[in-house]
C-alpha cells in the first residue's frame, strides 16, 4: 500500500533504501567508513543485516580501504565473510589502485605528494612480504613507470643499486622514488634501509639521475627518509 512499508519486510530492507537514498544524495562523504562498506557486502550477501559484519570488519582492520586490502585469510576469519565476499572486496581494490595509479600519471608526481602516498599506501599496506618499488620520473617529475623490481620475505628485500639505476637508464628516467613496505606495520627505517638508499643514490648521481625519496609503508603509516633528513 502507497505510504505504508510492507510489515513482511525484513527490519532491514528500509535500512538499505535509506543508506543508498544517503550515498545517491551525498556521495561518499556523507557516509562513515562502516556504512560504505555496508553498501558493499548488501550485493554479495543479499538476504541478511550486515551492519554488524561491517563494523566488525572495521574494528578489526581499521578503515574501509584497509579492509578492502586486507589479506584474504584473515578475511576468511571473520564469520560472515566467504569467498565471495572476498573477491569483492579484491576486485574494488584492485579498481581503486589502478584508478589511483592512472590518476598519478597525470599529475607532476612531486607537485602531488599526498596522491603519491595515497597510492603507495593502497598498494602496499597489506602485502605480507616485503616489496621494493620504483617510481620513475621524467625531467618534469611525471610517472614514466612503477615498478616492483624486488619481492622478499616477511622483512627483508634483496636490492641490488646497479639493477635500479640501470632500469632508470633504460627507460630514461631522470630521476626515481624508492618506496618499499614494513609488513610489521612499523614504517620505521632500518640502517639497512637508510644504508641501501645511499648505495643507490651514489650509483645514480654520476650519471645523472636523482633520488628524490625513500618512502617507507607501513599498516601504521609511513615514513619519508628525506622528511628524516636521512639521504
Amino acid at each position: 500500500m502507497s505510504g505504508f512499508e510492507d510489515a513482511s519486510a525484513p527490519h532491514w530492507h528500509g535500512h538499505r533504501e535509506r543508506l543508498k537514498a544517503r550515498f545517491r544524495d551525498g556521495g561518499a562523504d556523507a557516509l562513515p567508513d562502516y556504512e560504505l562498506l555496508e553498501l558493499v557486502l548488501f550485493r554479495t550477501i543479499p538476504r541478511r543485516d550486515v551492519k554488524a559484519l561491517a563494523k566488525e570488519l572495521i574494528a578489526k582492520f581499521g578503515s574501509f580501504g584497509d579492509v578492502l586490502g586486507a589479506p584474504e585469510d584473515r578475511l576468511l576469519e571473520i564469520d560472515g565473510v566467504g569467498p565471495a565476499v572476498v573477491t569483492d572486496f579484491k576486485l574494488i581494490h584492485a579498481s581503486a589502485q589502478r584508478i589511483a595509479k592512472a590518476a598519478l600519471r597525470k599529475k607532476i608526481a612531486l607537485g602531488s605528494w599526498s596522491e603519491v602516498i595515497d597510492y603507495c599506501r593502497t598498494a602496499m599496506a597489506y602485502e605480507r612480504r616485503e616489496q621494493f618499488r620504483i617510481l620513475f620520473l621524467d625531467k618534469k617529475n611525471a610517472l614514466i613507470a612503477d615498478e616492483v623490481q624486488q619481492v622478499g620475505t616477511v622483512d627483508h628485500t634483496p636490492v641490488y643499486p646497479r639493477e635500479v639505476v640501470a632500469r632508470a637508464l633504460k627507460l630514461s628516467a631522470s630521476a626515481v622514488i624508492l618506496v618499499h613496505n614494513h609488513p610489521s606495520g612499523d614504517p620505521t627505517p632500518s640502517q639497512a634501509d637508510i644504508a641501501m638508499t645511499k648505495q643507490i643514490a651514489d650509483v645514480a648521481k654520476p650519471l645523472g639521475i636523482v633520488v628524490h625519496d625513500h618512502i617507507i609503508i607501513g599498516r601504521d603509516g609511513h615514513v619519508s627518509l628525506k622528511g628524516l633528513r636521512l639521504m
